[in-house]
């Protein structure tokens, strides 16, 4: 029987390539965090509505949903490192391109179009996988640290895009935080970024390995993973819960100032929010790996029906919103890191790029539907408060279905079924 590494083992070789994956996950996510800061200097100079403005993101959820898959594909078979070079360079320039917008809203929906192809290529799966492909004793908190980056974006992205706003203008704060982030993130991937088919593939160009070599994985095939019930529930409740959790994300920044705070204020209430989410990340990564996820992630998931109408205009305030916002922001630093273990322990590597390509298309349309949604309802009813009671009944759904999951598969052989 194979001799597994102890999770101590698997950081001391690989912590290198977890903070390369953090911080290129966390310049993916960089426009989600950053989109409230930028709606009312963009609503100021072009008098564009809510509406409008969550539009273009909705576009580029659109494109991960149809392509997700493909690129999964992709990384199964050529590994994560050959996709996420030219994705950063790509997607930091798409995002710098955004300081050229004139007031067309057809030039804003291209732009957020461009950026939704590139950013395809450094999604969540491209990382997700790098990391689940070489960790597996310590996975659950490999992933938890490298799906940190989606919160490390939204504590820096926040106060850094607001003060580079007022200090410069949004223009060359979008060009400064593209080519920024994005050089910053290079460089790591450059450096540290191989996951187990780029190591293969690395061995044998120093004659290594033998010639073709390729890690033989366990896991579903593609037709057995659409028949499994428990991939099928993990689906589901993500797509259900991030449909509110991102649309309160985008949107974090002008509910904080529907309900009383100043733009500093709000800026660095959405920025405690990200440091919760990291919180959410780490400990709940270091609870599943001794745990099962069921039971945390239902609990996790469960728990925004407390926080979310804490930040309802009429009941918010400055303690409420605290404590709102703290709940809030672990849960949602949990999310995209239990879809990710859960398809992982569920689905087994054989074909976790594709299987999660599909399980990321179920997160786009969440983050097309969401932000969306939240900008159709503050601009007919001028108020979060729908959006946020919906939220409450949406977070016990969830919860109870990832409650229910089976005990997790055992994977013997390589081609072998779950047991």
């Amino acid at each position: 029987m194979e001799q597994l590494e102890t999770a101590g083992a698997e950081w001391r070789r690989h912590w290198p390539m977890v903070l390369a994956a953090c911080i290129g996950f966390s310049f993916m996510s960089f426009m989600t965090a950053a989109a409230g800061v930028f709606m009312d200097p963009l609503a100021t100079e072009f008098h564009w509505g809510r509406t409008e403005l969550s539009a273009g993101m909705a576009i580029a959820s659109l494109l991960s949903i149809l392509c997700s898959p493909f690129i999964g594909i992709l990384i199964d078979r050529h590994g994560s490192r050959r996709l996420a070079l030219p994705g950063l360079v790509l997607t930091s320039l798409a995002i710098a391109a955004f300081s050229q917008v004139n007031g067309s809203i057809p030039q804003w929906l291209a732009l957020w179009m461009i950026w939704g192809v590139v950013a395809l290529l450094v999604q969540s799966t491209l990382w997700s996988a790098a990391i689940a492909s070489v960790f597996r004793v310590g996975r659950g908190l490999a992933l938890g640290v490298t799906m940190s980056g989606t919160a490390l974006a939204q504590v820096v992205a926040p106060p850094l895009s607001n003060a580079l706003i007022e200090a410069f203008g949004w223009r060359t704060a979008y060009i400064a935080l593209g080519l920024g982030w994005g050089g910053l993130a290079l460089v790591l991937s450059a450096l540290f970024l191989f996951d187990v088919r780029d190591q293969a593939r690395r061995r044998q160009s120093q004659g290594k390995g033998p010639p073709e070599a390729a890690p033989d994985l366990p896991g579903l095939g593609i037709g057995e993973a659409w028949r499994d019930i428990s991939l099928w529930k993990v689906a589901v409740a993500t797509f259900l819960v991030l449909t509110v959790t991102i649309a309160v994300v985008v949107h974090q920044f002008p509910i904080l100032v529907e309900a009383g705070m100043s733009r500093s204020q709000a800026a660095w209430l959405v920025s405690l929010s990200g440091v919760a989410g990291v919180m959410g990340k780490l400990v709940s990564g270091t609870l599943i790996d001794r745990f099962h996820a069921r039971t945390v992630g239902g609990i996790t998931l469960a728990s925004t029906a407390v926080g979310w109408p804490l930040l309802m205009q009429g009941i918010a305030t400055p303690v409420t919103i605290v404590i709102g916002i703290m709940i809030s922001g672990y849960a949602a630093g949990t999310k995209i890191q239990l879809c990710s273990y859960l398809t992982a322990r569920y689905a087994g590597m054989r074909h976790y790029g594709t299987i999660f390509g599909f399980m990321t298309s179920v997160i786009a349309l969440a983050s097309a539907i969401g932000p969306l949604a939240a900008g159709l309802s503050y601009d007919r009813y001028g108020s979060y408060t729908p959006l946020l009671l919906a939220g409450v009944a949406i977070s016990l759904i969830s919860g109870g279905l990832v409650f229910s999951l089976r005990p997790y598969p055992e994977w013997r052989a390589a081609t072998a079924a779950p047991a």
